[in-house]
């Protein structure tokens, strides 16, 4: 006699909340934002009246660029981050920064920094490496989601990830801007190593990448002469030596600065250093001003605040239910990471001067409306969503493996 045939048994949908926002991490980006404004407006006001401005000048503008960028944080922890995901997204924005960063060796400005990076936009400023860090970590989270079940494979999972970091690195290196293109290639060495790629193809690629990169800069200092390579390398090592003592300047006004402070510091508002002493105290040396008005109890806060942020990142990257939005958490927070990391390290001479700003604290409103936004974006990845469970009606049900919607 024929066996008969078990029918399948009835299934259930249930559609189960999972996750929630993440206030804590909205709260601490809100107390290094209004923290950065004040000590940006300390460090600026003597440099803006110096300049003939009012000595609120940077203040207001940066006052007015936090706003932009609040108003994006909102936006962006609204709508579903998988729009980046969808019609090309992605891709399109990756190209677009691109473009941006091969027009700025011909229509860029030099903002008395000795490098291109800028695009005069007439009202304002634009740096498109800042558009770049943002459209490397979206692009990146969508091709190894894409392409996830090859990137143990080195022609898949590795070499055009590399590719990608080359063209980005050798743009930059044009203005030229080496810290940038530090962090950048950091990132995404970090991204498609978590991403599945094998760590010995990573090191093989790095090696040989490395190994260009040090011919290209012998190129450029020994056949073009250009000493910019040397000289900040020189001036890191030597900082108080009479034959670099102009070049040093900034270095050598930033550590009497983090030395003036002590425990307690100077008082806020008290800094002398800030007084056309250190060169861009307003902008990427803020921290100098930190630890002189603060002392070592300030930039310990802002140090605290930055790790706090940090964790609460990755945790919420941890608890995302789908590739794509774990690694742009991670992408993004690994960016303010290293950021933060490098800039206290050049501050503090423990890395060449390479012209690195500090999230939420250093002048500039490029940087700080994007690092918003993409602050906005990790809320919205920890947004509460549904999982839609399929479960056997019967005795005792096994519930089947969660299907994760993506809400619209």
């Amino acid at each position: 006699m024929e066996a008969t045939k078990q029918a399948p048994a009835a299934q259930s949908r249930q559609r189960v909340r999972i996750g929630g926002s993440n206030l804590t991490f909205g709260i601490v980006v809100l107390f290094l934002l209004c923290m950065g404004i004040v000590m940006m407006f300390s460090a600026s006001y003597a440099i803006a009246i110096n300049e003939g401005k009012a000595g609120y000048y940077y203040a207001l503008r940066q006052v007015i660029f936090a706003g932009i960028g609040l108003f994006m944080m909102v936006v962006f922890s609204v709508i579903d981050y998988h729009i980046f995901y969808k019609n090309g997204i992605a891709v399109i924005l990756f190209a677009a920064s691109v473009i941006l960063l091969g027009l700025v060796p011909f229509i860029g400005t030099d903002l008395d920094t000795g490098n291109t990076r800028w695009i005069n936009l007439g009202f304002t400023t634009f740096q498109p490496s800042e558009l770049t860090k943002f459209a490397v970590v979206i692009l990146f989270a969508y091709l190894i989601d894409r392409n996830y079940d090859k990137m143990k494979r080195f022609t898949t999972g590795t070499l055009p990830f590399f590719m990608l970091l080359g063209l980005i690195v050798i743009l930059l290196m044009l203005e030229p801007h080496l810290s940038c293109s530090l962090l950048i290639v950091l990132l995404g060495v970090t991204m498609i190593y978590i991403g599945g790629a094998r760590w010995w193809h990573i090191l093989l690629v790095g090696v040989v990448g490395a190994a260009l990169l040090a011919g290209l800069v012998v190129y450029l200092v020994k056949v073009r002469h250009i000493t910019y390579f040397e000289t900040r390398i020189n001036c890191w090592l030597h900082p108080f030596d009479q034959e670099y003592l102009k070049d040093t300047w900034q270095t050598r006004q930033s550590l009497i600065a983090i030395g003036s402070g002590g425990v307690f510091g100077l008082g806020l508002g008290e800094s002398r250093q800030k007084y056309i002493y250190l060169p861009e105290a307003e902008n990427d040396f803020v921290f100098a001003i930190v630890c002189e008005e603060l002392g070592l109890i300030g930039a310990i806060t802002v140090i605290v605040l930055f790790v706090l942020l940090v964790i609460l990142g990755f945790h919420i990257a941890n608890h995302c239910k789908d590739r794509f939005g774990m690694l742009v958490a991670v992408g993004f927070t690994l960016q303010i990471a290293l950021q933060a990391l490098l800039n206290i390290a050049v501050v503090s001479n423990l890395v060449p001067n390479t012209g690195i700003s500090l999230p939420f604290f250093s002048y500039g409103g490029t940087a700080l409306i994007m690092q918003l936004a993409e602050m906005g974006i990790v809320l919205n990845i920890s947004r509460p969503r549904e999982l839609i469970v399929s479960r056997p009606i019967a005795k005792n049900p096994a519930p089947t493996e969660p299907e994760y919607r993506q809400d619209a």
